[in-house]
C-alpha cells in the first residue's frame, strides 16, 4: 500500500465511548454493592429466594456493563502497542464478572452456617452465574487502532479498485455501511455524509465499518460491463486494422 492511513477516533466517538464506559461501571459498582449486601445480609436459610433474586440482579448488571463497555471499546480502541493496557481495556468485563461474584460464591461454598439446601442451590446458582458473566465479559475479537488501520487501508484498496481509482464513499448515521453510490436504495431518502474510506470510519460513532454488499455487486457489474465494452472495441479495431 502506497500511503497508511491510521486510525484515529473522532471526537465525538471518544465522547461517546466515554459515555458508555461511565455507564458501564455505574453498572458494576452497582453490582459490587450487590453482592456486599447478598454477603452481609441474605447468607441465611431464611433469605434463600432473596439471595437467589439478588444473584440474578447482580449477573444482569454485569452483563450490562460488559456489553457497553464492549460498545465503548468498539469506538474508542486501544493501541496493540501497550500490551498490559490493551489486556485490561479488553478483557475488564471478565475481571469485573469475577470481582461481583466470587467473593460470594467462595463464601457461600465455605461458610459452615448455611446449610446443605441453601449451599446447594445458592452455590449452584452463583456459580452458573459466575462463568455465565466471566465468558460473557471476555471480548473474544477485540478492536484495536491496529486491527482498525489495517481493515481501513485493505478497504481503501477495494474501494479504488471499484471505483476507478477514487476513494469515495457514502454513509449515514446508522448502521455499520458504508456505500459506493448516493443513490443506494439502502440510503436514497437519508441523510448522507461523503468521504473516504478512512473518514467513514472515524467519523461513525459505530465502531468498525464495511462496504455495503449492494453497492459492491453493482460495481463490480458495472466493471464487467466496461471491460467487456474495451475487449469488444478493441476486437473492433484490430478487425479494420487487418
Amino acid at each position: 500500500m502506497s500511503e497508511d492511513k491510521v486510525f484515529v477516533a473522532s471526537p465525538e466517538a471518544k465522547g461517546q465511548a466515554k459515555q458508555l464506559r461511565l455507564f458501564a461501571i455505574l453498572a458494576w459498582v452497582i453490582a459490587i454493592a450487590g453482592e456486599v449486601f447478598a454477603i452481609l445480609k441474605l447468607i441465611s436459610n431464611e433469605t434463600l429466594v432473596w439471595l437467589i433474586v439478588t444473584i440474578v440482579v447482580i449477573l444482569g448488571l454485569s452483563i450490562l456493563g460488559s456489553v457497553l463497555w464492549k460498545k465503548a471499546n468498539r469506538l474508542d480502541p486501544a493501541s496493540e502497542k501497550d500490551k498490559a493496557r490493551f489486556f485490561i481495556q479488553n478483557q475488564l468485563g471478565a475481571i469485573m464478572a469475577a470481582i461481583a461474584f466470587l467473593p460470594l460464591v467462595i463464601l457461600i461454598l465455605t461458610n459452615k452456617d448455611i446449610d446443605g439446601k441453601t449451599k446447594g442451590i445458592a452455590g449452584s446458582v452463583a456459580v452458573v452465574a459466575l462463568l455465565a458473566a466471566s465468558i460473557l465479559g471476555i471480548d473474544f475479537d477485540p478492536a484495536s487502532v491496529e486491527k482498525y488501520t489495517k481493515e481501513i487501508n485493505e478497504q481503501t484498496e477495494t474501494i479504488k479498485n471499484l471505483n476507478n481509482g477514487v476513494d469515495l464513499v457514502y454513509w449515514t448515521n446508522q448502521g455499520n455501511k458504508y456505500h459506493l453510490e448516493s443513490d443506494c436504495q439502502h440510503i436514497r431518502n437519508r441523510e448522507q455524509h461523503s468521504g473516504t474510506v478512512k473518514d467513514a470510519w472515524e467519523e461513525r460513532k459505530i465502531g468498525d465499518s464495511e462496504l455495503c454488499k449492494t453497492c459492491e455487486r453493482r460495481a463490480l457489474k458495472n466493471n464487467e460491463g466496461l471491460l467487456l465494452d474495451t475487449e469488444n472495441t478493441d476486437v473492433s479495431e484490430n478487425a479494420l486494422l487487418e
